[in-house]
Formats: structure tokens, sequence, C-alpha cells
């Protein structure tokens, strides 16, 4: 089987992988999985700065990464469109049960209807009414 080049849209940045598709798998380098989550693979695991995780399974017996299983272990949803070549990958349920409880809303910039650009960290500390409209 070759390999495709995805779209792996994670929390804080999106970056083209090179990924295999087996039957119901996704399978992943380790260079490309540290490239677009900042993970890598080492022998005691998956490892990000100090922290890491014991890999079980997730590492396959060629030493490649089966992204669902990554996933599954970080506590991470994850999203994948094979016709548009683009998976996502959430943020772990208790990273945003920390950002609710903080009740601070992240940083966006989006325009006006003049098409200038607004910040919300441009309005820290005073008091806003925003207002947004989906058409769906």
């Amino acid at each position: 089987m070759a390999t495709q080049s995805f779209t792996l849209i994670d929390a804080h940045a999106t970056a083209k992988i090179d990924v295999l598709v087996e039957a119901q798998h996704l399978r992943v380098s380790p260079a490309s999985l540290q490239t677009a989550t900042g993970w890598s693979v080492k022998p005691e695991g998956f490892c990000r700065g100090a922290v890491c995780v014991p890999a079980g399974s997730a590492v396959t017996h060629d030493g490649s990464v089966d992204l669902a299983a990554f996933a599954a272990l970080m506590g991470r949803p994850l999203v994948v469109d094979l016709a548009e070549r683009a998976i996502g990958l959430g943020a772990a349920a208790a990273d945003r049960s920390g950002a609710l409880r903080s009740l601070e809303a992240p940083d966006f910039t989006l325009p006006d209807l003049s098409g200038q650009l607004h910040s919300l960290s441009h309005y820290r500390g005073k008091k806003i009414l925003l207002a947004a409209y989906a058409s769906w």
C-alpha cells in the first residue's frame, strides 16, 4: 500500500503528513507524528517534553503509529474524512474541562462588517457582548 498525503488538524497547528491507509487503520511514521503533534516515539512511549505516555499497541510491529490508538491513549477525539484526506485530532476532555472551568474564552481574531480585525485579547478586562450567527 502506498502512502497518501493528508492534512492533520491539531488543536494548535495544521500539518501535511503522509498516511498509510489500511482497511480501517491509519498509520503514520514517528517523524510525521512528531511534526504534526509534537509527540515523539521513544522506548518509554510517546513523549513531549518531560511527559511520556506508554505507547501500548499504538506503535505497530513495523514502528509506525496507529492514529486511532494514539488518539485513544491521549483521550483525544479523532475525526477522519478519507475523501477530503483530512484528519482532525481534537483536544482532550481534561484540557477542555479546565478551559471551561476558567470561564475565560480562548483568544481569536475576526473581522467586523467593515473588514477591521478585532481580537478578543484586546478587550480583556472590559465587558463586551459577543453576538455570533451561523446560517445553518
